[in-house]
C-alpha cells in the first residue's frame, strides 16, 4: 500500500482524479440549498455493493439533513490515501481492517472517540475480536460494516465415500483423513486432494498461530522464526513432502477462479479447506448441489489450548483526514451501527454480525446453515487477526514468499523464516524510528 510520502504512479493518480471528479459531480461543494451531501467510497461491487447501497438509501430516506452519495471504487485503499495526500478525500471510506494501522500511522484518518462517546457507542457493544480491529494505540479509528471469521469447510460426500463419518477435531486426524480422500489419476498425478495448506492461500501467514506462534511481540520485535511458527510451517511442508511440490503445483494450476464453478472446493477437486463465512454465498451461486458442512478448524493434538483458532477480519468505515463533513459522515456510520441496520447489512452479505446483541429474527432469516458457528468462533480466545503493525503489507509479502519457498521444498521452514526476520526486523526498526521522529516534530 502507498503512503502519504510515496510518489503516485501516473495511472493510479489518474484513476484517483477520475474518482474525485465523479465524487465532485455527485456532491456539489458550493453549499447549495438542501441537505449536506457527503461522499462515500466503497470497495464492494455486485451483490455486496447492492447491500451497502440499500443501507445508504435507508439512511437518506430516514432524514432530510444529510444525503450520502456512494461510489464503488476499485483499489480503494491506495486511492483514498492519494486523495488524502491531495487534500480532497471522500467523507467516508470503506476499507479493510488491516488498513487501520497503516492509515493511523500516516495520519490519514481521524479518531472517532469523541463521536462514539457522544453517540453512546461502546466497546461492550461489539464482539472483542472485532472491536480490536477497529482500534489502534488506544483510540477508535474505524467502525464495522461487515465482519468475518473462518472455519473448516468440508465436502460431506467425499468424506462419506472415504468411510469418514465426522469431521476432524485435531490436525493429525485431518491429515489422516486428507490422505484417505486424496485420489490419483492413472499417471500418478493428483485428481482430488483431501486438503492443501496452499488452498485458497489467503492465510499463508497464519499457520504458526495453530501452534501458538505470533508474528511480532506487539512492540518492536519480529517473531516469525519462533519455535511455534516453525512448527506450523513444518506442518505446511509435510504436504509437499507427502505429494511432491511439482505434483501439488501442477494440480493447483488447474484450479479456476475463486468466484466461479471451477473453484477448487466447489468443483470437488479439494475436499477440505479453510474458508470464511462468505463461502456459503459462493456455493449457493456456483455449486448449489454441493454437499458441504463446516466445523472449527482442527488444532494440533499437542496444543488443545489452540482449540477454535479462527482468523477474523472486518470491513470498516473510516473518516479520512481532511474530510469536509466529518460530523455528518459519522451520522451515517452511527446509523450503520444500529442493531437493526447492522443485521440488515450483514444479512445482505450473509455474514455474522459484529455486535454482541443479535435478534432471533437474524438467526431465523440467515441463509448460512452454520452462521451460529461463525458467530461463536468470533468470540474464541484464539480469534486471530493480522498483526496491528503499519508495515503489515510488506511483512505479509515476505511471509508469502517464505511460504512458497517452504511449499516448494526449496528451504527448510527454519531457514525461510530466519530470512524473513533478517529482512523485516531492520525495516520495522526504521519504521518505528520514523514514527518516533514524526511524533517529536508534531509535538
Amino acid at each position: 500500500m502507498i503512503r502519504l510520502n510515496d510518489i503516485a504512479l501516473p495511472g493510479l493518480a489518474l484513476a484517483v482524479l477520475a474518482a474525485i471528479a465523479a465524487s465532485e459531480k455527485m456532491t456539489d461543494r458550493s453549499n447549495p440549498p438542501g441537505p449536506v451531501r457527503i461522499t462515500y467510497w466503497e470497495k464492494w461491487t455486485g451483490a455486496e455493493f447492492d447491500g451497502i447501497k440499500g443501507m445508504v438509501d435507508d439512511f437518506n430516506r430516514s432524514q432530510n439533513r444529510i444525503h450520502v452519495d456512494i461510489l464503488s471504487i476499485s483499489d480503494v485503499g491506495n486511492k483514498t490515501m492519494l486523495a488524502v495526500s491531495g487534500g480532497i478525500p471522500p467523507d467516508i471510506a470503506g476499507l479493510w481492517g488491516p488498513n487501520v494501522p497503516q492509515y493511523v500511522d500516516d495520519n490519514a484518518v481521524i479518531p472517532l472517540d469523541d463521536f462514539c462517546l457522544e453517540a453512546g457507542i461502546k466497546e461492550e457493544d461489539y464482539i472483542p475480536a472485532y472491536w480490536q480491529i477497529a482500534t489502534y494505540k488506544g483510540h477508535v479509528y474505524a467502525l464495522p460494516s461487515t465482519p468475518a471469521s473462518t472455519a473448516l469447510h468440508y465436502n460431506t460426500r467425499l468424506l462419506q465415500e472415504a468411510g469418514i463419518t465426522k469431521p476432524p477435531v485435531t490436525l493429525e486426524e485431518m491429515d489422516a483423513m486428507a490422505e484417505k480422500m486424496t485420489k490419483k489419476n492413472p499417471d500418478g498425478t493428483i485428481k482430488v486432494a483431501g486438503f492443501l495448506p496452499a488452498e485458497p492461500g489467503w492465510w499463508n501467514w497464519g499457520w504458526g498461530y495453530l501452534f501458538g506462534g505470533r508474528l511480532w511481540d506487539g512492540k518492536d520485535k519480529i517473531t516469525a522464526n519462533s519455535a511455534d511458527n516453525v512448527k506450523g510451517f513444518e506442518w505446511v511442508q509435510s504436504y509437499s513432502k507427502k505429494y511432491g511440490p511439482a505434483q501439488v503445483q501442477s494440480f493447483k494450476s488447474g484450479f479456476g477462479n475463486f468466484s466461479s464453478p471451477q473453484n477448487a472446493f466447489m468443483s470437488e477437486q479439494v475436499a477440505m479447506e479453510i474458508q470464511g463465512v462468505w463461502m456459503h454465498n459462493y456455493t449457493s451461486l456456483y455449486a448449489p448441489k454441493l454437499k458441504w458442512a463446516a466445523s472449527p478448524f482442527p488444532y494440533p493434538s499437542t496444543r488443545p489450548d489452540r482449540k477454535d483458532t479462527t482468523f477474523v477480519d472486518m470491513d470498516v468505515l473510516v473518516i479520512p483526514r481532511g474530510a469536509k463533513h466529518p460530523k455528518e459522515a459519522f451520522e451515517f456510520i452511527r446509523f450503520v451501527q444500529e442493531q437493526k441496520n447492522m443485521e440488515k447489512l450483514c444479512l445482505s452479505h450473509q455474514k455474522n454480525s459484529p455486535l454482541r446483541k443479535v435478534s432471533d429474527d437474524f438467526w431465523k432469516r440467515h441463509g448460512n446453515p452454520y452462521i451460529r458457528l461463525f458467530d461463536r468462533l468470533a468470540y474464541s480466545k484464539n480469534a486471530v487477526n493480522t498483526p496491528r503493525i503499519g508495515i503489515w503489507p510488506e511483512y505479509q509479502s515476505e511471509i508469502n514468499n517464505a511460504f512458497d519457498e517452504i511449499a516448494l521444498n526449496r528451504k527448510t521452514p527454519q531457514d525461510a523464516l530466519d530470512a524473513v526476520v533478517a529482512r523485516m526486523q531492520p525495516k520495522l526498526d526504521q519504521y518505528l524510528r520514523r514514527l518516533e521522529m514524526r511524533q517529536k516534530v508534531n509535538h
